[in-house]
């Protein structure tokens, strides 16, 4: 996860909010880790995640803002967007990177009564 995504839980007192899994912080300022369990790093987002993708284990879950995950875009396999019906202004864009379009195809959707989507896209083939 990027730091601007794990500082509000810190500020919180919640120094691990994802204790069921291996977690890394990437930050140029936050310095040593306050948890034990949480790894904090400066090192490459692409590099780490392609480092990542050759270890044993489950998928890589991305916390994080468009900066963060602008950088490891090309090797997002997969993607959960969460889509509420709420207009709250100007808004984030999901990734800020260079103009490189990408294609990935629906592979599942979730429709709540409330108007929430979870939708589920997977990278599409070449």
């Amino acid at each position: 996860m990027g730091r601007g995504s794990y500082e509000p839980g810190l500020a919180a007192g919640l120094t691990g909010p994802y204790a069921h899994l291996r977690q890394i912080v990437f930050s140029r300022s936050l310095g040593v880790s306050p948890d034990p369990a949480v790894e904090v790093t400066t090192e490459d987002p692409i590099a780490l995640v392609r480092r990542l993708k050759q270890e044993e284990g489950l998928g890589i879950w991305l916390c994080g803002g468009a900066d963060l995950a602008g950088q490891p875009l090309a090797e997002i396999d997969e993607l959960i967007v969460k889509q509420y019906p709420v207009v709250a202004g100007s808004g984030s864009p999901l990734f800020r990177a260079a103009f490189s379009p990408r294609a990935f195809k629906l592979a599942g959707s979730r429709v709540f009564d409330n108007g929430c989507l979870i939708l589920t896209y997977t990278k599409a083939s070449a």
